[in-house]
């Protein structure tokens, strides 16, 4: 197979068909193996390996060791890469040699010395391939024939370790199918073809060849070829909102195509009519919005078509799944975020929908005081001192109740619970929500789907979060980090959250697995890291205020109770220093923002001239950091003096300078993050912003972008045209990262982070493979600001015209 790739420009080797990276992309510093590092090949337009790299054991997990990046030196001269890395806890620096050649590329590991001797037989240069790539296709090994497993089926050796699917010394995966066709012949050694998700189901098939005790120098070589289709060229994506349009908003279309690819002059939009019949209403030129990553852009405008309807797209050959323009079209897409996925996620409640229960009544036990100066997994963190009158191991009461499933974890992330409790709180006092499709008992700990209790939805999904904010006041007088499992076997688990723990709280008293019945001896129960922070505590109060407001004549009880906690902490922090504590993204957002943010919500709540007061002090670092804090700021504008109003005006209009940028930037003219966890949640905040600007400014920011926002969610966005909501729109997010993503399942209503750019030029959001966290992983809090937006469309549509 003759590949001939050769380094681009991006330094990375490509042909039609076919790149191969090396180590363009690394391991993620918060989340350890993420899938995005080492060798890596996109093979017709979809990243199918990964991982190519040394690894410690031959299927490592997520939280196995992964290893430190040195550095990384092209040559294109020699048409070569090498990655220079090391594991500094076994004394080990290597490099990865990646030459391009004639009949494909050789990949080599060099060890400045041999292994040590706990490594010897354990050590190895892997590489992973994505098991949706291969589902159903076959694999040669050294003439020997094998079908890749469907499901995880072993074989399993000694100690809880896979044992090889095959070996051998030449390997040829999907040889039936040139689309996926890899060939890799080890040079010297052994290559052995494991099923990692014999231990994980996020595990990859895994080629690896252990490296010989003893040596140094070249350890390992490889021969990697890939079949290529001739003149390959990636299939036109017409992105576009898979929910469809309202008669009064711009609808345009953006066209990606493959660089290699020549446009069309034209696209055409098709309605479909009862017969079945495709009847032409709108043929329009193209416009090009450019190049962004490695695809060219064009746009569609049908604008002009107002008649309600069912339609389609053409470009060439090419179409799209039917969607509406409709003066009705927004009406019901945010039903599922609150009548299914928020349900859902509700932790320390039994839900039922219909026959079947998504959980039962989960972490009944919580919670036990963290232990002290300990760093845990997944961005906790306790500091030198528990900082409640609670010792390490011993049960803080009153913990047990409220609060959602952070994401597609179990875990109660504070800053993710007061985030939701605002959005749903200002969804419900701007638009009037009385939406009710959902029983709640908080007494029974009891939810129902699509069974009405004659409550306000809304108002039961605020109390319920804000139940898990104000037990962390009474149990111990400030807001905590969160609640998390305490070790990783448990924090891994997939399944009913309340078969996590026992429910009974921990007696250490009573030996491992004893019970009385109200207590047992078995340490599953939940921690809760509890580190002062300044931050979070704001945060907190701010949720808390809104809340005061909002339940009141439904729990005036709670509200007072809000709302009074909600004045003692801000009094309190003001009479001494700041506590920093600092950790991932489990301590607040940044200090002063979330100063604010507090500030805010007591003045809207109390309307006391001091929060006002405050509110000016802090406007230096509303302007120096206006995207964190629009939204704030632009909620505190009915309060405040005409010198803010015109501060806040004059701020306005250098940011609307900013939004016209983003057209340059990108043909969607959002703004597309780049990092690690993909960036649906800057696109709908981009989008609150504005239209919480357009309220109090239209003369400057204009609806379109609000429209714009929400569309990207709908598909209108790189890579594909699927809706990143799952169960709205003609084509959405079927298979995702929650709780039941071993199932290959979804939550409707859920909304995942979208499209991550993999560097240097790769938009990547997986359809059939869930397990990417980063692309595809819900979170709670995206639920409620997903309906706040969903309702802002709704609003500035019912007021046009």
């Amino acid at each position: 197979m003759d590949n001939a790739l050769q380094l681009n420009d991006l330094g990375y080797f490509e042909t039609r068909g076919l790149n191969i990276l090396v180590f363009s992309n690394w391991y993620d510093s918060n989340f350890d193996d993420a899938k995005i590092s080492g060798v890596e090949l996109i093979h017709h337009g979809v990243r199918t390996a990964t991982n190519g790299d040394m690894r410690l054991s031959a299927t490592p997990s997520q939280w196995d060791a992964i290893p430190q990046f040195i550095d990384r030196k092209v040559d294109a001269e020699l048409n070569a890469i090498e990655a220079s890395l090391a594991y500094p806890e076994h004394d080990i620096q290597y490099t990865i040699k990646a030459v391009s050649g004639n009949k494909g590329i050789t990949l080599s590991l060099h060890l400045e010395k041999p292994l040590p001797k706990e490594l010897e037989g354990q050590a190895g240069f892997n590489i992973e391939f994505l098991p949706s790539a291969y589902f159903g296709k076959a694999y040669l090994v050294d003439g020997q024939s094998g079908i890749f497993p469907r499901y995880p089926s072993g074989p399993m050796a000694d100690k809880g370790k896979p044992g090889p699917l095959a070996r051998g010394t030449h390997i040829v995966l999907a040889p039936e199918d040139p689309t996926r066709r890899v060939a890799i012949q080890v040079l010297d050694g052994e290559l052995l073809l494991f099923d990692g998700r014999n231990i994980a189901q996020n595990g990859w098939y895994v080629l690896c060849s252990p490296i010989p005790a003893g040596k140094s120098g070249k350890v390992v070589e490889w021969l990697l070829s890939a079949g290529v289709l001739p003149g390959w060229m990636r299939r036109p994506v017409i992105a576009h909102s898979q929910v469809g349009y309202h008669p009064d908003q711009e609808k345009v279309a953006v066209i990606e195509l493959d660089k290699n690819d020549q446009p069309l002059a034209t696209a055409r939009l098709l309605k479909v009519i009862e017969n079945g019949e495709l009847v032409g209403q709108h043929t329009g030129g193209l416009s090009s919005r450019g190049s962004y990553l490695r695809y060219n852009y064009f746009s569609f405008d049908f604008s002009r078509v107002r008649e309600a309807g069912l339609y389609v797209i053409a470009y060439g050959d090419v179409r799209t799944r039917p969607f509406r323009i409709a003066h009705d079209v927004y009406e019901t897409v945010w039903h599922p975020t609150l009548d299914v996925f928020l349900p859902a996620q509700m932790d320390h409640m039994l839900v039922r929908e219909a026959y079947r229960v998504w959980h039962g009544a989960s972490h009944l036990d919580d919670a036990l005081q963290a232990p002290v100066d300990h760093e845990h997994f997944d961005l906790y963190a306790q500091g030198p001192t528990t900082d409640t009158p609670y010792q390490p191991g011993e049960h803080v009461p009153g913990l047990n109740i409220g609060g959602w499933y952070d994401a597609g974890d179990f875990d109660i992330r504070t800053q993710t619970q007061y985030h939701t409790v605002l959005e749903l709180v200002h969804a419900w006092e701007s638009f009037d929500i009385k939406r009710d499709q959902t029983t709640v008992d908080q007494d029974r700990r009891y939810v129902e789907i699509h069974a009405p209790d004659g409550i306000p939805d809304m108002l039961q999904q605020i109390e319920h979060g804000t139940l898990a904010l104000i037990a962390q006041f009474r149990a111990v007088g400030h807001a905590i980090h969160g609640i998390i499992a305490p070790d990783l076997q448990q924090y891994t688990h997939l399944g009913d959250g309340a078969s996590k723990t026992d429910n009974l709280i921990y007696n250490p008293e009573l030996a491992e697995g004893e019970s009385d019945g109200f207590n047992s001896g078995t340490p599953d129960d939940r921690w809760a890291f509890t580190s002062r922070a300044t931050a979070l505590n704001y945060g907190s109060i701010a949720a808390l205020a809104a809340a005061g407001r909002a339940l009141r004549g439904y729990r005036d009880d709670l509200a007072e109770e809000c709302l009074e906690t909600a004045l003692q902490v801000w009094d309190e922090e003001h009479q001494h220093e700041p506590d920093i504590f600092r950790h991932g993204n489990t301590t607040g957002g940044p200090l002063l923002a979330e100063e604010l943010r507090a500030a805010t919500e007591l003045l809207i709540t109390t309307q006391d001239a001091r929060y006002a007061e405050r509110i000016e002090e802090l406007w230096p670092d509303i302007e120096e950091h206006f995207q964190w804090n629009a939204i704030t700021a632009a909620r505190a504008l009915p309060y405040m003096s005409e010198s803010y109003t015109q501060k806040l005006e004059a701020r306005v209009r250098t940011y609307r300078d900013e939004l016209d940028r983003l057209e340059e930037e990108n043909p969607f003219g959002v703004p597309i993050f780049t990092g690690g966890w993909a960036g649906n949640g800057h696109v709908m905040y981009f989008a609150i912003t504005n239209y919480l600007l357009h309220k109090a400014f239209p003369e400057i920011i204009d609806a379109e972008f609000v429209f714009r926002g929400l569309n990207y969610l709908f598909g209108c966005h790189p890579d594909s045209d699927i809706s990143f909501v799952s169960g709205v729109g003609t084509a959405s997010k079927e298979i995702a990262y929650g709780t039941n993503r071993a199932d290959f399942s979804f939550i409707a209503g859920g909304i995942v982070p979208g499209v991550l750019i993999l560097k240097p030029d790769f938009p990547e959001n997986k359809e059939d493979w869930p397990f990417l966290w980063g692309e595809n992983e819900y979170v709670v809090n995206m639920g409620a600001g997903y309906i706040f937006l969903v309702n802002a469309v709704r609003n500035l549509l019912e007021n046009t015209g």
